[in-house]
């Protein structure tokens, strides 16, 4: 599967993985709100035998089909954290 990554202008080390390159309609409001305007990173052939830096690829894989994206968080910073962020900012 051909993927697309873009970076976070507001997040250091937060990507996100589309299917289809500038086509955040999957990508909840709320996501995009914290996210920030999307750097448009690289482009590449996502297999299940390619091994990924910090992501679990079968996982990526899986997101990708089913909700159309990924979101890779910087480190171990869960959604539900940085959702509480923006309610409290």
């Amino acid at each position: 599967m051909f993927c697309h990554i873009y970076r976070s202008n507001r997040k250091p080390d937060t990507f996100l993985y589309l299917v289809n390159k500038d086509d955040f309609s999957e990508v909840p409001d709320a996501l995009m709100g914290i996210f920030g305007e999307p750097e448009f990173s690289f482009s590449f052939d996502l297999r299940a035998n390619k091994k990924l830096a910090k992501e679990n690829t079968k996982e990526v894989l899986s997101n990708l089909k089913a909700q159309g994206y990924h979101l890779q968080l910087q480190d171990d910073l869960l959604i539900e954290q940085m959702l509480t962020m923006k309610s409290v900012n």
